[in-house]
């Protein structure tokens, strides 16, 4: 029997390694759907409920995996469904290929039925390399450069195949004029910038007294350089959230999460330092870095398309970071300067007693803030995070101390609703016997969460380690934006927009063959963990938490502050509950010190 197209894709993505593609069938795709059937599903054919999850998965799989993903959607619609995922990948430069199908190109410009001009849609999102294969013999090197680019740009790629196409005999590229060979393999490299660039930024580190450090994840694997060039230097290291287990949070210098959702430390290390050392981050939000010539300025990023962005930086280094921290490192001298490390670590330490606080304050029923308080003291040494948008995404920066092989991510530049789930889903593909758990709101997971928990039902026995727990904050509310609202707006809570039913979450989970507890006590919260940590499959957690737990920064401006109370003037159904709570809440920063501290189980247990 003849190979066709179809086969080839398969055995091309084989030969690339490639053990998953999350996808989900049509008959754009029906030509490689046969060519499944024929391969005995090598690689392995990953359904999703919906296209869009199906990218998230492939996003959440080269997340933790540090691989490629490979998604796949029938033409029109399911490459239009794809959509999001892969511009979730793109912001967040993770190496997708996507793989969509198209009419046949005997209907193209025809107004066919499900015809979309694919390479016109897909043009922003697969920038750096989107292509339709029109005859077999342009079949390898589309599909080898996709993957290649992919990973070598750490961007979104696409290949487009007609139905038609896919039915042809494969034929390879001849030696001959107008075919384009191609070859396999993503050899490694580490770019390091000159000699010239890397003395000229040690020199504006040497002359710094008080240096910050800022870290993303383009610093995951240079844990240890971080470490000694902080030390080095006397610095405090700040982490975008997209870097949150780059560096370990129970480093006594490290200040926690940055920006919108970040901490105070981190906060006021920007506002203080005199030198600014950034490290694999884009972290967009300037107004939360130093002022503009309050501090030198030195970048260190492996892409040179994103050096110089964000800050007035005096030298940019354009190379990996484990390799240029490791030149950099002999040129650097010891600080002089230790009280400004010092201070980093008061501050630190002081910011934790406040979460702890902060968490132990009283509720109705259950202190969002408590829940993943309570989860941080469990997490397992292996475990792997995912967060949604939306409030969750607060309690995740500012309370889950990563350390260690503890891996952790969410939609970071993006910043979408409903990828919590599937991220974990794509992790448990990637590292089957790690733990996986997806901390959610009630919106996200009624916008596409509970749907993906099916997938996880049809999946989870392939698992070494079936735990994978989804913990939902169920507060009724579309909290991020009511609480953008008030203190951005000044505007009240406008219910038929943020309010949202009540469901049965556990019982849902139950339903399809999974674990479910519904946890309305804040005495059953720590118990609730424990129990999902120690089950033998999937668990959901639906923790009935207040909405009235402010998730504005704990640097808020005073417009901000004075927004919200405007919004208690202009009659916010919730104001009665929101001011006694932001009150509470505040004021744990401004009490004494840990001799001052209280054990609030007693409250939590409504004693």
């Amino acid at each position: 029997m003849s190979t066709k197209v179809s086969d080839h894709v398969l055995e091309r993505l084989r030969d690339w390694e490639v053990e998953y593609v999350f996808a989900y069938p049509g008959d754009g795709i029906n030509g490689l759907l046969a060519a499944w059937g024929r391969a005995d599903d090598n690689p392995r054919f990953i359904q999703a409920r919906h296209e869009e999850m199906a990218a998230f998965e492939a996003v959440g799989y080269a997340k933790f995996s540090g691989k490629a993903g490979v998604c796949a959607a029938t033409s029109g619609p399911g490459a239009i469904h794809l959509l999001n995922g892969l511009y979730d990948a793109k912001l967040d430069h993770v190496p997708v290929v996507a793989i969509v199908g198209q009419t046949n190109r005997s209907a193209m410009g025809g107004s066919y039925q499900q015809e979309v001009d694919l390479l016109t849609l897909y043009k922003d999102v697969a920038s750096d390399f989107c292509e339709m294969v029109t005859v077999p013999e342009q079949l390898p090197n589309v599909l080898d450069r996709a993957m290649r680019t992919a990973m070598a740009r750490r961007s979104v790629t696409a290949v487009i195949i007609p139905a038609d196409v896919q039915e042809l005999d494969y034929s390879p590229p001849a030696h001959a004029f107008k075919m384009v060979p191609s070859s396999l393999g993503m050899p490694h490299y580490a770019p390091v910038p000159s000699d010239t660039d890397v003395t000229r930024a040690a020199e504006v580190l040497n002359a710094g007294e008080k240096v910050a450090i800022l870290i993303g994840q383009g610093a995951r694997g240079a844990r240890q350089e971080v470490m000694a060039v902080a030390d080095r230097l006397g610095a405090g290291v700040a982490k975008a959230l997209l870097g949150k287990d780059a560096l370990d949070d129970d480093l006594p210098y490290v200040t926690g999460s940055i920006g919108l959702l970040g901490t105070r430390p981190s906060y006021e290390l920007m506002q203080g330092c005199d030198t600014l050392l950034v490290i694999g981050s884009s972290f967009p939000y300037t107004q939360f870095l130093p002022e503009f010539g309050q501090a030198r300025a030195v970048q260190i990023d492996i892409d040179p398309h994103m050096v110089g962005m964000r800050y007035p930086f005096e030298v940019n280094l354009v190379g990996d970071a484990g390799e240029t921290l490791t030149r950099l490192l002999p040129l650097l001298k010891p600080s002089k300067n230790r009280g400004w490390r010092k201070k980093i670590e008061k501050d630190t330490a002081r910011w934790w007693e406040v979460m702890q606080r902060r968490a132990a304050v009283d509720a109705d029923p259950i202190n969002p803030e408590y829940v993943a308080h309570a989860l941080n003291d469990l997490l397992p040494d292996n475990v792997i995070l995912s967060s949604d948008s939306g409030s969750a995404a607060n309690w995740y920066a500012r309370h889950l101390k990563l350390r260690g092989a503890m891996r952790g991510s969410l939609s970071g530049t993006l910043a979408t609703m409903g990828p919590g789930v599937p991220y974990v889903i794509g992790a448990k593909f990637a590292h089957g016997d790690r733990p996986a758990i997806a901390l959610v709101g009630d919106g996200a997971m009624q916008m596409n969460g509970m749907a993906e928990l099916i997938t996880v039902a049809k999946y989870y026995r392939e698992w070494q380690d079936p735990r994978l727990i989804v913990a939902i904050l169920n507060n009724g509310d579309l909290n991020q934006v009511t609480w953008e609202m008030r203190a951005m707006e000044g505007a009240p809570q406008f219910l038929p927009s943020q309010s949202i039913p009540d469901v049965a979450y556990a019982d849902f989970a139950r339903l399809i063959g999974l674990e479910g507890m519904r946890i309305e006590k804040p005495g059953d919260v720590r118990g609730a963990w424990e129990a999902a940590l120690a089950a033998d499959k999937p668990i959901v957690l639906d923790f009935v938490t207040d909405p009235a737990v402010p998730p504005i920064p704990p640097h808020a401006t005073l417009d901000q502050i004075e927004a919200a109370a405007a919004s208690v003037l202009k009659g916010d159904s919730d104001r009665a509950a929101m001011v006694r709570q932001g009150f509470k809440a505040k004021i744990q920063e401004f009490l004494p010190g840990s001799h001052q501290r209280e054990d609030r189980h007693g409250a939590r247990d409504g004693k």
